[in-house]
């Protein structure tokens, strides 16, 4: 190592000077990457915890990294490093021969110092190095957080010895790993759940905990969508993170949304997890109920946590599939239902529109339980929200606006989509739904406001955030976005004549999905199995099915006032004893009704319809 130089002859990164050219040496004549020099120095000398986790004034780099750079720079003025090639260094002639005494490091700080007319009123050590960019320290630098659990089992020993990281999955993320880029920081994490002995109080309620298990830097990608070479950081104590977690194989944190930043300075900087900053943030606050301050004393360290307390991500909630939605009384094929899903994730809004009766609510909250994973109640309440549009709902209910206080006052508050938009935020690797009946009831343009722009599945990035009507005052600079995790999902009534003609600007930014009335063998399966006849199923079938064509063939009706199927179907835990008596019952207290209101000018003809329903049913 290199000798001890006299301290009236030393500054902070001098010392780097012998070591930078050692590192070099090692690998000449292949050129080094900065990260390959910054690992090879950190795993052969100690640096001061505080130079790793403290960051330059002015840069993101932290100030270990800087001090190597502006040993780099140095030495690259000296003509000991070559800067023909950008992003890599090399030594020159002159720099393979050189061995730098204590001495000789300080008289070629001095001369180049000196001959640059470097000094100035802050030492330079202070400053972000010159041409810093160049090593990729920050310009430009994504933040990658991975996986390492395959079939296999635990792949990290394997990464961390063989200098990689490789996605486990042949046909997913592949394009993902393609945008990993050397001078990228990335992190080994894994997702569970805890309830106790956490290092702060929430009543006993399960937390997300996201495990740092490794950190480095990206070498090289591999350009196959599987592999990178890392620079691996000496291992490390693995620390827990809490609230803010992903759970999927590989995510680039997001550095233009706070919570990512903080995520990004615990896991590459050493910086401390501020609980009572994430405990005072309205999602939390509203999920857990807590308030500031209320961190408590933990006495074991994250990597002792008891293994009965760790709960997977995929098992913390009841799964819930399309298989579930069939089970619960849908009679659409599996393969229509996956369609729906699949177009759904894609656009990000769809609307469910037909007949009444085609259950578009009922399926649009079960679509919404499939895409979340799950129906459990606390799940759904927390990451599924149901609002109903009506003519007096107004862009101050849906969005934000002022309210009256408690105090006689007004004061700002979040609406539903707001709030819903927070809780995507706050967890970004987790689906979010907005469930919004009768999507054309009220006022889409006026309700949404500026919004509506941001609905748009090309859109949702911070990069195309805008400002509010109603301004946050605590977040002069706030800027807003809809995260591409909230999934909307609308309901629309075809046969409401009350309803006006939907604005082009929500037709051209939702799915639309027709529902129709179903009726056939999986309806008439549900029915017996709830104790119809095979009789009964069919004649209600054939009954309904007349009525339907009738009202289609109507002048003053047509398909869209055709009734739906789930005015004649069972609930899921009921059992039919007389199928004629129910029959009856449902047109006289349903279907009677609202036949009466579609041929309100034409009482004869309604009155017909309903005999028609009934006569001859036994």
């Amino acid at each position: 190592m290199t000798a001890q130089m006299p301290e009236a002859k030393s500054n902070r990164f001098t010392k780097y000077f012998p070591m930078v050219l050692e590192a070099l040496r090692s690998a000449d004549p292949t050129p080094m990457r900065p990260a390959e020099v910054l690992s090879w120095i950190r795993s052969k000398m100690e640096v001061a915890e505080d130079d790793l986790t403290r960051r330059i004034e002015g840069g993101s780099q932290s100030i270990f990294e800087n001090d190597v750079h502006w040993a780099r720079f140095y030495l690259v003025k000296a003509g000991l490093i070559s800067k023909a090639k950008r992003g890599v260094w090399a030594l020159t002639p002159e720099g393979r021969a050189a061995r730098l005494t204590a001495e000789e490091t300080w008289s070629l700080y001095v001369r180049i110092r000196d001959a640059a007319r470097l000094g100035a009123s802050r030492p330079e050590e202070d400053l972000p190095a010159p041409d810093a960019d160049e090593g990729d320290v920050d310009a430009g630098r994504s933040y990658w957080f991975t996986g390492s659990v395959w079939d296999e089992g635990d792949q990290l020993p394997r990464f961390l010895q063989e200098g990689i990281w490789t996605n486990g999955y042949e046909d997913q993320f592949n394009e993902i790993v393609l945008k990993m880029k050397p001078g990228d920081r990335i992190a080994v994490k894994s997702s569970f759940v805890q309830k106790h002995r956490l290092p702060f109080d929430v009543g006993g309620k399960p937390v997300s905990v996201m495990r740092i298990k490794a950190t480095g830097i990206v070498l090289e990608n591999l350009g196959d969508g599987q592999t990178v070479r890392v620079a691996w950081d000496p291992p490390a104590q693995p620390r827990d993170w809490y609230f803010y977690t992903y759970r999927t194989t590989i995510i680039e944190a997001d550095i233009e949304q706070e919570d990512a930043r903080r995520l990004i300075d615990f896991t590459f900087r050493g910086q401390a997890q501020d609980y009572a900053w994430w405990l005072a943030q309205p999602y939390w606050v509203r999920k857990y109920g807590t308030k500031p301050g209320v961190a408590v004393e933990v006495s074991a360290s994250p990597a002792e946590a008891i293994p009965e307390e760790e709960v997977s991500e995929a098992e913390e909630e009841m799964p819930y599939g399309i298989d579930d939605i069939i089970a619960e009384g849908c009679f659409l094929a599996r393969e229509r239902l996956a369609e729906m899903l699949e177009r759904w994730k894609t656009k990000k809004n769809l609307i469910l529109q037909g007949p009444p009766g085609t259950g578009k609510t009922w399926l649009a909250k079960r679509l919404g339980f499939a895409l979340v994973g799950s129906n459990d109640r606390e799940t759904a309440r927390s990451r599924l929200r149901v609002v109903q549009f009506h003519p007096s709902l107004a862009y101050e209910d849906f969005v934000r606006g002022w309210r009256p206080s408690g105090d006689g006052k007004l004061t700002l508050a979040d609406g539903v989509l707001m709030q819903a938009i927070d809780a995507a935020s706050s967890e970004p690797d987790r689906p979010f739904v907005l469930v919004i009946e009768e999507i054309n009831r009220g006022n889409p343009a006026q309700i949404f406001g500026e919004m509506l722009t941001l609905l748009e599945n090309t859109k949702r990035r911070p990069a195309e955030a805008i400002e509010l009507a109603y301004r946050n005052p605590e977040k002069p600079d706030e800027r807003v976005h809809i995260p591409a995790n909230l999934f909307v999902i609308g309901t629309m009534n075809v046969a409401d004549r009350s309803l006006a003609i939907v604005d082009l600007a929500l037709r051209r930014r939702f799915l639309f999905i027709d529902l129709e009335p179903q009726f056939g063998q999986a309806w008439r399966d549900w029915c017996g199995a709830r104790g119809f006849s095979a009789e009964s199923c069919a004649e209600i079938e054939t009954r309904i099915g007349a009525l339907n064509a009738e009202i289609a063939a109507s002048v003053s009706l047509g398909p869209q006032y055709r009734v739906g199927h789930s005015y004649v179907t069972p609930d899921v835990d009921e059992n039919v004893l007389d199928g004629a008596a129910w029959f009856r019952a449902k047109v006289e207290t349903e279907i009677g009704p609202l036949l009466d209101e579609y041929w309100y000018d034409a009482t004869e003809t309604a009155q017909k319809a309903r005999i028609k329903l009934l006569t001859g049913f036994a």
